[in-house]
Protein backbone atom coordinates (compact mmCIF):
# COMPACT_ATOMS: atom_id res chain seq x y z
CA UNK A 1 0.00 0.00 0.00
CA UNK A 2 1.84 3.16 -1.25
CA UNK A 3 0.75 6.13 0.46
CA UNK A 4 2.07 9.46 -1.29
CA UNK A 5 2.94 12.69 0.11
CA UNK A 6 5.13 13.41 3.32
CA UNK A 7 4.86 11.35 6.41
CA UNK A 8 4.15 12.90 9.95
CA UNK A 9 8.14 12.11 11.25
CA UNK A 10 8.86 13.80 7.61
CA UNK A 11 6.91 16.69 8.70
CA UNK A 12 8.42 17.00 12.01
CA UNK A 13 11.91 16.44 11.11
CA UNK A 14 12.08 19.26 7.86
CA UNK A 15 9.87 21.49 10.62
CA UNK A 16 13.57 21.18 13.13
CA UNK A 17 15.39 21.65 9.98
CA UNK A 18 14.14 24.97 9.12
CA UNK A 19 13.60 26.39 12.88
CA UNK A 20 17.62 25.09 13.38
CA UNK A 21 18.74 28.80 13.09
CA UNK A 22 16.86 29.63 16.37
CA UNK A 23 18.17 26.74 17.90
CA UNK A 24 19.72 26.96 21.83
CA UNK A 25 23.06 25.19 23.23
CA UNK A 26 22.31 21.67 24.51
CA UNK A 27 22.75 22.01 28.76
CA UNK A 28 25.51 20.05 29.80
CA UNK A 29 25.23 20.98 33.79
CA UNK A 30 25.61 17.88 35.51
CA UNK A 31 22.17 17.05 36.83
CA UNK A 32 22.88 16.72 40.34
CA UNK A 33 23.95 20.19 40.40
CA UNK A 34 20.67 21.40 38.70
CA UNK A 35 17.57 22.95 40.18
CA UNK A 36 15.45 19.97 38.83
CA UNK A 37 16.97 17.64 40.92
CA UNK A 38 17.52 19.37 44.11
CA UNK A 39 13.39 19.82 43.66
CA UNK A 40 12.79 16.24 43.18
CA UNK A 41 15.36 14.53 45.43
CA UNK A 42 13.46 16.84 48.35
CA UNK A 43 10.08 15.66 47.24
CA UNK A 44 11.56 12.28 47.79
CA UNK A 45 13.05 13.26 51.19
CA UNK A 46 10.02 14.50 52.36
CA UNK A 47 8.02 10.97 51.26
CA UNK A 48 10.20 8.48 53.47
CA UNK A 49 8.57 8.96 56.27
CA UNK A 50 5.55 8.34 55.46
CA UNK A 51 6.81 5.41 53.58
CA UNK A 52 4.03 2.66 54.16
CA UNK A 53 4.45 -1.10 55.05
CA UNK A 54 1.86 -3.68 55.52
CA UNK A 55 2.32 -7.21 55.81
CA UNK A 56 -0.91 -9.00 55.45
CA UNK A 57 -3.63 -11.18 53.99
CA UNK A 58 -3.90 -10.34 49.96
CA UNK A 59 -7.38 -9.51 48.46
CA UNK A 60 -7.19 -9.38 44.81
CA UNK A 61 -9.65 -7.90 42.14
CA UNK A 62 -9.82 -8.00 38.06
CA UNK A 63 -11.34 -6.04 35.00
CA UNK A 64 -11.41 -6.40 31.56
CA UNK A 65 -13.20 -3.70 29.85
CA UNK A 66 -13.23 -3.46 25.74
CA UNK A 67 -12.06 -0.18 23.87
CA UNK A 68 -12.52 -1.51 20.66
CA UNK A 69 -14.02 1.15 18.60
CA UNK A 70 -16.95 0.60 16.54
CA UNK A 71 -15.26 2.53 13.19
CA UNK A 72 -18.97 3.27 11.92
CA UNK A 73 -19.74 4.75 15.48
CA UNK A 74 -20.02 8.74 15.40
CA UNK A 75 -17.00 9.82 17.63
CA UNK A 76 -17.00 13.00 15.61
CA UNK A 77 -18.84 16.38 15.00
CA UNK A 78 -22.17 15.90 12.25
CA UNK A 79 -19.94 18.76 10.27
CA UNK A 80 -17.43 16.07 9.12
CA UNK A 81 -18.57 13.65 6.70
CA UNK A 82 -17.18 10.89 7.58
CA UNK A 83 -17.37 8.60 10.38
CA UNK A 84 -14.85 5.96 10.30
CA UNK A 85 -11.86 8.28 11.27
CA UNK A 86 -10.24 6.83 14.11
CA UNK A 87 -6.62 6.55 13.07
CA UNK A 88 -4.09 3.96 14.02
CA UNK A 89 -1.21 4.94 16.64
CA UNK A 90 2.43 3.81 16.10
CA UNK A 91 3.99 5.23 13.24
CA UNK A 92 4.44 8.62 11.47
CA UNK A 93 4.18 7.09 8.00
CA UNK A 94 0.45 6.44 8.34
CA UNK A 95 -0.01 9.91 8.40
CA UNK A 96 -2.40 9.58 10.81
CA UNK A 97 -4.82 7.86 8.56
CA UNK A 98 -8.37 5.79 9.82
CA UNK A 99 -8.09 2.21 10.35
CA UNK A 100 -9.50 0.31 7.59
CA UNK A 101 -10.72 -2.53 10.46
CA UNK A 102 -10.61 -4.74 13.53
CA UNK A 103 -8.20 -7.43 13.13
CA UNK A 104 -8.77 -8.63 16.81
CA UNK A 105 -10.15 -6.50 19.81
CA UNK A 106 -8.55 -4.73 21.99
CA UNK A 107 -8.89 -3.64 25.94
CA UNK A 108 -7.67 -2.02 28.97
CA UNK A 109 -7.41 -4.45 32.34
CA UNK A 110 -6.97 -3.65 35.81
CA UNK A 111 -5.52 -5.96 38.97
CA UNK A 112 -6.39 -4.62 42.02
CA UNK A 113 -4.48 -5.71 45.25
CA UNK A 114 -5.27 -4.92 48.82
CA UNK A 115 -3.05 -5.68 51.37
CA UNK A 116 -4.02 -4.77 55.33
CA UNK A 117 -5.25 -0.74 54.82
CA UNK A 118 -3.72 -0.18 51.58
CA UNK A 119 -5.16 -0.61 48.06
CA UNK A 120 -3.38 -0.36 45.04
CA UNK A 121 -4.08 -1.03 41.46
CA UNK A 122 -2.22 -1.93 38.19
CA UNK A 123 -4.20 -0.80 34.52
CA UNK A 124 -2.64 -1.37 31.36
CA UNK A 125 -4.10 -1.28 27.56
CA UNK A 126 -3.68 -2.37 24.12
CA UNK A 127 -2.63 1.09 23.38
CA UNK A 128 0.46 2.74 21.94
CA UNK A 129 0.97 4.74 25.29
CA UNK A 130 -1.22 5.76 28.23
CA UNK A 131 -1.50 9.76 27.03
CA UNK A 132 -0.68 11.95 29.63
CA UNK A 133 -4.16 14.47 28.85
CA UNK A 134 -6.21 11.20 29.40
CA UNK A 135 -4.32 9.99 32.61
CA UNK A 136 -4.82 13.45 34.21
CA UNK A 137 -8.32 13.45 33.34
CA UNK A 138 -8.96 10.05 34.39
CA UNK A 139 -6.82 10.52 37.99
CA UNK A 140 -8.89 13.70 38.65
CA UNK A 141 -12.03 11.83 38.53
CA UNK A 142 -10.77 8.84 40.39
CA UNK A 143 -10.11 10.99 43.02
CA UNK A 144 -13.88 11.59 43.60
CA UNK A 145 -14.29 8.15 44.43
CA UNK A 146 -11.31 7.65 46.58
CA UNK A 147 -8.86 6.62 44.67
CA UNK A 148 -5.54 8.85 44.45
CA UNK A 149 -2.79 8.63 41.96
CA UNK A 150 -0.28 7.34 44.23
CA UNK A 151 -2.82 3.83 44.38
CA UNK A 152 -2.80 4.02 40.21
CA UNK A 153 0.04 2.40 38.27
CA UNK A 154 -0.22 2.87 34.48
CA UNK A 155 1.38 0.56 31.78
CA UNK A 156 0.54 0.04 28.04
CA UNK A 157 1.24 -2.92 25.28
CA UNK A 158 2.78 0.12 22.83
CA UNK A 159 1.20 -2.09 20.19
CA UNK A 160 1.80 -0.05 17.25
CA UNK A 161 -1.75 -0.50 15.59
CA UNK A 162 -3.92 0.35 18.10
CA UNK A 163 -6.44 3.48 18.25
CA UNK A 164 -5.04 6.73 17.70
CA UNK A 165 -6.75 10.39 18.13
CA UNK A 166 -6.14 10.85 21.80
CA UNK A 167 -3.06 13.14 22.05
CA UNK A 168 -2.85 17.06 21.33
CA UNK A 169 0.29 18.82 19.59
CA UNK A 170 1.88 18.53 16.63
CA UNK A 171 4.03 15.49 17.44
CA UNK A 172 0.89 13.82 19.11
CA UNK A 173 -0.89 14.38 15.52
CA UNK A 174 2.60 12.73 13.72
CA UNK A 175 1.93 9.58 15.47
CA UNK A 176 -1.32 9.12 16.48
CA UNK A 177 -3.38 11.33 14.38
CA UNK A 178 -5.78 14.02 14.64
CA UNK A 179 -6.99 14.75 18.24
CA UNK A 180 -10.43 13.37 18.51
CA UNK A 181 -12.24 15.16 22.17
CA UNK A 182 -15.29 12.68 22.09
CA UNK A 183 -13.00 9.68 21.48
CA UNK A 184 -10.97 10.62 24.88
CA UNK A 185 -13.63 10.96 26.83
CA UNK A 186 -15.21 7.57 25.54
CA UNK A 187 -11.13 5.98 26.47
CA UNK A 188 -11.65 8.21 30.12
CA UNK A 189 -14.67 5.96 30.54
CA UNK A 190 -13.62 2.68 29.63
CA UNK A 191 -10.20 2.93 31.55
CA UNK A 192 -12.53 4.51 34.97
CA UNK A 193 -14.71 1.80 34.45
CA UNK A 194 -12.29 -0.85 34.62
CA UNK A 195 -10.62 0.22 38.05
CA UNK A 196 -13.48 0.62 39.84
CA UNK A 197 -14.45 -2.89 38.57
CA UNK A 198 -11.52 -4.31 39.76
CA UNK A 199 -11.95 -2.72 43.02
CA UNK A 200 -15.59 -3.90 43.61
CA UNK A 201 -14.06 -7.50 42.69
CA UNK A 202 -11.77 -7.62 45.96
CA UNK A 203 -11.85 -11.15 47.00
CA UNK A 204 -8.94 -13.05 49.46
CA UNK A 205 -6.14 -14.75 46.98
CA UNK A 206 -2.43 -15.90 46.84
CA UNK A 207 0.35 -14.58 44.60
CA UNK A 208 3.33 -15.67 42.97
CA UNK A 209 5.43 -14.55 40.58
CA UNK A 210 8.05 -16.60 38.52
CA UNK A 211 10.63 -15.30 35.06
CA UNK A 212 12.10 -17.02 32.73
CA UNK A 213 15.01 -16.17 29.72
CA UNK A 214 13.22 -14.67 26.20
CA UNK A 215 16.19 -13.72 24.93
CA UNK A 216 15.18 -15.14 21.18
CA UNK A 217 12.21 -13.10 21.00
CA UNK A 218 14.40 -9.66 21.54
CA UNK A 219 17.57 -7.82 20.21
CA UNK A 220 18.86 -4.52 20.99
CA UNK A 221 18.02 -2.61 17.57
CA UNK A 222 20.36 0.64 18.51
CA UNK A 223 24.41 -0.79 19.21
CA UNK A 224 23.08 -4.77 17.94
CA UNK A 225 24.81 -5.40 21.19
CA UNK A 226 22.75 -9.04 22.80
CA UNK A 227 24.92 -7.84 26.24
CA UNK A 228 22.90 -5.14 27.27
CA UNK A 229 19.24 -6.45 26.50
CA UNK A 230 17.02 -6.99 29.32
CA UNK A 231 16.14 -10.42 28.57
CA UNK A 232 13.36 -11.71 31.05
CA UNK A 233 9.61 -12.17 30.75
CA UNK A 234 8.60 -11.66 34.56
CA UNK A 235 5.29 -13.16 35.63
CA UNK A 236 2.52 -12.84 38.57
CA UNK A 237 0.22 -15.37 39.04
CA UNK A 238 -2.71 -13.83 40.80
CA UNK A 239 -5.56 -16.51 42.25
CA UNK A 240 -8.43 -15.57 43.93
CA UNK A 241 -9.56 -17.91 46.79
CA UNK A 242 -12.41 -20.35 44.93
CA UNK A 243 -12.82 -17.66 42.35
CA UNK A 244 -10.76 -16.45 39.43
CA UNK A 245 -7.01 -16.45 38.32
CA UNK A 246 -4.79 -13.49 36.15
CA UNK A 247 -1.82 -14.12 34.77
CA UNK A 248 0.22 -10.70 34.66
CA UNK A 249 3.53 -10.36 32.41
CA UNK A 250 6.24 -8.22 31.71
CA UNK A 251 8.21 -8.11 28.29
CA UNK A 252 11.26 -6.03 26.51
CA UNK A 253 10.72 -5.49 23.04
CA UNK A 254 8.52 -2.98 21.24
CA UNK A 255 5.16 -4.75 19.73
CA UNK A 256 6.17 -3.98 16.02
CA UNK A 257 5.99 -6.87 14.24
CA UNK A 258 3.31 -5.34 12.41
CA UNK A 259 4.36 -2.69 10.42
CA UNK A 260 3.28 0.91 9.38
CA UNK A 261 1.69 -0.67 6.13
CA UNK A 262 -1.14 -2.25 8.09
CA UNK A 263 -3.74 -1.13 8.81
CA UNK A 264 -5.72 -3.31 10.66
CA UNK A 265 -6.92 -2.22 14.74
CA UNK A 266 -4.39 -5.07 16.47
CA UNK A 267 -2.54 -6.05 20.04
CA UNK A 268 0.19 -7.50 17.91
CA UNK A 269 1.85 -9.86 19.56
CA UNK A 270 1.23 -9.21 23.11
CA UNK A 271 -2.65 -9.34 21.73
CA UNK A 272 -1.82 -13.39 20.95
CA UNK A 273 -0.07 -13.83 24.41
CA UNK A 274 -3.11 -12.61 26.18
CA UNK A 275 -5.49 -14.89 24.23
CA UNK A 276 -3.17 -17.87 24.68
CA UNK A 277 -2.79 -17.22 28.22
CA UNK A 278 -6.60 -16.62 28.49
CA UNK A 279 -7.79 -19.90 26.48
CA UNK A 280 -5.17 -22.38 28.41
CA UNK A 281 -4.11 -20.81 31.89
CA UNK A 282 -6.08 -17.91 33.36
CA UNK A 283 -9.13 -16.13 32.93
CA UNK A 284 -7.32 -12.80 32.30
CA UNK A 285 -4.21 -11.70 31.31
CA UNK A 286 -2.69 -8.67 31.29
CA UNK A 287 0.57 -7.52 29.00
CA UNK A 288 2.77 -4.49 30.44
CA UNK A 289 5.28 -3.41 27.96
CA UNK A 290 8.83 -3.95 29.49
CA UNK A 291 11.99 -2.06 29.20
CA UNK A 292 11.20 -1.31 25.84
CA UNK A 293 13.96 1.32 24.45
CA UNK A 294 16.07 0.07 21.96
CA UNK A 295 14.62 -3.61 22.19
CA UNK A 296 12.66 -4.99 18.76
CA UNK A 297 10.99 -8.21 18.27
CA UNK A 298 12.21 -11.25 16.88
CA UNK A 299 10.50 -13.96 15.19
CA UNK A 300 9.50 -16.23 12.30
CA UNK A 301 7.20 -15.32 9.59
CA UNK A 302 5.69 -11.83 8.28
CA UNK A 303 3.45 -9.44 10.20
CA UNK A 304 0.37 -11.06 11.65
CA UNK A 305 2.14 -14.73 11.37
CA UNK A 306 5.41 -13.15 13.20
CA UNK A 307 2.75 -11.57 16.09
CA UNK A 308 1.82 -14.76 17.07
CA UNK A 309 4.68 -16.72 16.47
CA UNK A 310 6.39 -14.63 19.52
CA UNK A 311 2.86 -13.90 21.33
CA UNK A 312 1.99 -17.68 21.19
CA UNK A 313 5.65 -18.82 21.95
CA UNK A 314 6.07 -16.65 24.84
CA UNK A 315 2.70 -17.74 26.48
CA UNK A 316 3.57 -21.43 26.07
CA UNK A 317 6.93 -20.56 27.47
CA UNK A 318 5.06 -19.09 30.64
CA UNK A 319 2.80 -22.64 30.89
CA UNK A 320 6.11 -24.32 31.03
CA UNK A 321 7.48 -22.44 34.33
CA UNK A 322 3.81 -22.25 36.36
CA UNK A 323 4.74 -24.93 38.05
CA UNK A 324 7.79 -23.80 39.88
CA UNK A 325 5.97 -20.87 41.46
CA UNK A 326 5.39 -20.54 44.93
CA UNK A 327 2.18 -19.41 45.89
CA UNK A 328 1.53 -16.74 49.22
CA UNK A 329 -1.98 -15.75 50.70
CA UNK A 330 0.07 -13.24 52.85
CA UNK A 331 2.06 -10.48 51.29
CA UNK A 332 4.51 -8.01 52.61
CA UNK A 333 3.23 -4.78 50.19
CA UNK A 334 5.12 -1.39 50.04
CA UNK A 335 4.71 1.90 47.29
CA UNK A 336 5.96 4.94 46.58
CA UNK A 337 5.23 7.41 43.84
CA UNK A 338 7.76 10.11 42.98
CA UNK A 339 6.58 13.05 40.97
CA UNK A 340 9.59 14.48 39.33
CA UNK A 341 10.71 17.74 38.09
CA UNK A 342 12.40 17.61 34.17
CA UNK A 343 15.60 19.04 32.57
CA UNK A 344 14.22 21.61 29.94
CA UNK A 345 13.59 20.08 25.94
CA UNK A 346 16.51 18.71 24.14
CA UNK A 347 15.10 17.87 20.96
CA UNK A 348 18.16 18.33 19.38
CA UNK A 349 18.93 19.49 15.43
CA UNK A 350 22.52 19.16 15.73
CA UNK A 351 25.10 17.50 17.84
CA UNK A 352 25.02 20.71 19.80
CA UNK A 353 22.19 22.45 19.27
CA UNK A 354 18.26 22.23 20.63
CA UNK A 355 15.64 23.40 19.66
CA UNK A 356 14.68 26.50 22.22
CA UNK A 357 11.79 25.31 24.88
CA UNK A 358 8.84 27.46 23.57
CA UNK A 359 9.37 26.01 20.07
CA UNK A 360 9.38 22.49 21.91
CA UNK A 361 6.37 23.02 23.46
CA UNK A 362 4.87 24.15 20.45
CA UNK A 363 5.62 20.73 18.82
CA UNK A 364 4.53 19.05 22.19
CA UNK A 365 3.29 20.36 25.80
CA UNK A 366 5.68 19.30 28.19
CA UNK A 367 4.10 17.06 30.83
CA UNK A 368 3.51 18.31 33.69
CA UNK A 369 2.58 14.75 35.92
CA UNK A 370 5.65 13.03 35.16
CA UNK A 371 5.91 9.88 38.28
CA UNK A 372 8.57 7.31 38.68
CA UNK A 373 6.54 4.65 40.86
CA UNK A 374 7.87 1.48 42.51
CA UNK A 375 5.91 -1.42 43.89
CA UNK A 376 7.46 -3.55 46.27
CA UNK A 377 5.39 -7.26 46.68
CA UNK A 378 7.37 -9.56 49.43
CA UNK A 379 11.09 -9.52 47.45
CA UNK A 380 10.17 -8.43 43.78
CA UNK A 381 10.29 -4.70 43.05
CA UNK A 382 8.24 -3.28 40.15
CA UNK A 383 9.25 -0.14 38.60
CA UNK A 384 7.08 2.25 36.55
CA UNK A 385 8.49 4.62 34.42
CA UNK A 386 7.04 7.71 31.87
CA UNK A 387 8.53 6.58 28.64
CA UNK A 388 10.66 3.79 26.51
CA UNK A 389 12.58 3.18 29.36
CA UNK A 390 16.21 1.54 28.42
CA UNK A 391 16.92 -1.97 28.30
CA UNK A 392 20.53 -1.54 29.07
CA UNK A 393 19.20 1.46 31.70
CA UNK A 394 16.73 -2.06 33.23
CA UNK A 395 19.85 -4.40 32.90
CA UNK A 396 21.67 -2.31 35.13
CA UNK A 397 19.12 -1.75 37.69
CA UNK A 398 18.19 -5.44 37.79
CA UNK A 399 21.51 -6.55 38.34
CA UNK A 400 22.12 -4.25 41.08
CA UNK A 401 18.54 -5.04 42.89
CA UNK A 402 19.41 -8.49 42.67
CA UNK A 403 23.17 -8.19 44.67
CA UNK A 404 20.31 -6.90 47.45
CA UNK A 405 18.27 -10.03 46.91
CA UNK A 406 15.31 -8.36 45.21
CA UNK A 407 14.11 -8.85 41.31
CA UNK A 408 13.38 -6.27 39.64
CA UNK A 409 10.68 -5.66 36.43
CA UNK A 410 11.16 -2.16 35.00
CA UNK A 411 7.97 -1.00 32.64
CA UNK A 412 7.10 1.92 30.54
CA UNK A 413 3.91 4.25 29.99
CA UNK A 414 2.94 5.32 32.93
CA UNK A 415 0.53 7.60 32.42
CA UNK A 416 2.66 10.20 31.21
CA UNK A 417 5.63 10.13 28.14
CA UNK A 418 8.71 11.76 27.97
CA UNK A 419 10.31 10.26 24.91
CA UNK A 420 13.29 7.50 25.17
CA UNK A 421 14.87 7.80 28.54
CA UNK A 422 18.31 6.03 27.33
CA UNK A 423 22.09 5.90 28.94
CA UNK A 424 23.32 9.27 28.26
CA UNK A 425 26.14 7.71 26.39
CA UNK A 426 24.13 7.95 23.73
CA UNK A 427 22.58 11.07 23.31
CA UNK A 428 24.63 12.53 20.02
CA UNK A 429 24.52 9.10 18.76
CA UNK A 430 22.91 9.29 15.25
CA UNK A 431 20.42 7.21 15.81
CA UNK A 432 16.32 7.58 15.62
CA UNK A 433 15.59 6.76 19.25
CA UNK A 434 18.28 9.69 20.68
CA UNK A 435 18.38 12.04 17.99
CA UNK A 436 14.28 12.51 17.28
CA UNK A 437 13.01 10.60 20.59
CA UNK A 438 15.87 11.45 22.99
CA UNK A 439 13.90 14.73 24.43
CA UNK A 440 15.00 15.92 27.44
CA UNK A 441 18.90 15.80 27.10
CA UNK A 442 22.08 13.95 27.75
CA UNK A 443 21.63 13.12 31.46
CA UNK A 444 18.13 12.53 31.51
CA UNK A 445 19.08 8.58 31.61
CA UNK A 446 21.29 9.01 34.43
CA UNK A 447 19.32 11.46 36.31
CA UNK A 448 16.44 8.44 35.91
CA UNK A 449 18.64 5.70 37.65
CA UNK A 450 19.56 7.85 40.60
CA UNK A 451 16.57 8.75 41.28
CA UNK A 452 15.04 4.67 40.79
CA UNK A 453 18.50 4.19 42.97
CA UNK A 454 17.21 6.40 45.83
CA UNK A 455 13.96 4.79 45.83
CA UNK A 456 15.04 2.02 45.82
CA UNK A 457 17.13 2.50 49.09
CA UNK A 458 14.51 4.22 50.79
CA UNK A 459 11.87 0.81 50.40
CA UNK A 460 14.69 -1.36 51.45
CA UNK A 461 15.29 0.07 54.54
CA UNK A 462 12.04 1.16 55.79
CA UNK A 463 11.87 -3.14 55.79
Amino acid sequence: MKRNGFSGSQIVCLLLMVLSFTGCAVVKTPYFQTDYYQMTSSRLDSLRGGLSVTNDSLYAGFSRVSITPDLNRNFTTKKEAKHNLIPLAGYGNRRGEPAEGVHDSIFVKAFALKSGNQTYILVSADILIMPPNIIDQLTSQLSQEGIKRDQLFFSATHSHSSIGGWGYGLMAKAFAGKENVNLEKWLISQMQTAILSAVSDLHPARLGSGSFDASPYTRNRLTGNQETINKDFTFLIVEQTGGKKALIGSFSAHATTLGRENMLISGDYPGYWQRKIESTAADLAIFCAGSTGSQSPVGSGDEYDNARYIGESLADSVLVHLDEVNMSEKLTVSALSLKINLPEYHIRLTANKNLGSGLSNKLMKKPENVYLQTLCINNLIWIFTPGDYSGESALLIKNIFSGKGYEAIVSGFNGSYIGYILPGKYFYYDHYESKLMGWFGPTMGDYAIDLINQMFKAIISDK
